[in-house]
């Protein structure tokens, strides 16, 4: 009894006040953050560029304006070992694309325990958007689908995913978890295309201003 109140209430606390360290760290690195009381959600700012991350890096935050009550935010750093995804949040994986290139920018998250960064991640539908911010701007991606598969399924990870050998022709972002809640039998993977892109002094979209400004402070 003592193991599973640990693994269900002390992982997430523990988890939470990493997440909250490194969250900070980040935010020193980006600088200053802009967030105009009005923005221009509608301008095109060209292709989005490449975020270049190293091993280990804690290089993003990203954002669920769906996520819980009022939406949440984490840190996402590059690795899917359990001193990441374990400790601070996302972990991205590394034979994977970058925010930005393209193909899949794929990432990992636990969905119970440890944080519960993806619990909601089943109710992803149609509109719903996850936004990444990194040092080069705010990315938008804006969900396309979902589907479960065995833990086997490493083709979810391919540049065009379950397509070997095909050249991708847009970016999108693929976030994997376990699957059921409190089961590892299968995996849940939600995708979503990037579909925008901000540059950092532009301030972040609108449905996240609110978000940002409470990370960042």
């Amino acid at each position: 009894m003592l193991y599973v109140a640990w693994e269900l209430w002390w992982t997430n606390i523990d988890s939470a006040q990493a997440q909250k360290q490194v969250t900070n760290e980040l935010v020193q690195n980006l600088g200053d953050v802009h967030i105009p009381e009005d923005g221009d959600d509608d301008k095109d700012y060209g292709p989005a560029p490449v975020t270049q991350i190293n091993d280990g890096e804690t290089f993003g935050i990203m954002y669920f304006p769906t996520f819980g009550r009022n939406g949440t935010h984490h840190p996402v750093t590059n690795g899917v070992g359990p001193e990441v995804i374990n400790r601070v949040g996302i972990g991205h994986y590394p034979q994977t694309q970058q925010p930005g290139e393209l193909g899949n920018f794929a990432v990992a998250a636990h969905r119970q325990t440890h944080g519960q960064v993806f619990w909601d991640i089943d109710k992803l539908g149609q509109g719903d958007r996850v936004y990444l911010q990194t040092k080069e701007g705010y990315y938008t991606y804006t969900w396309r689908s979902t589907e479960i598969v065995q833990p086997s399924a490493g083709e979810v990870l391919l540049p065009v995913p379950h397509e070997y050998g095909l050249e991708p022709t847009s970016s999108i972002l693929t976030m994997t978890s376990c699957h059921p809640p409190f089961s590892t039998r299968e995996r849940i993977i939600a995708y979503s295309e990037l579909t925008s892109w901000r540059p950092l002094e532009a301030g972040p979209p609108a449905e996240i201003r609110d978000m940002v400004k409470d990370a960042t402070s």
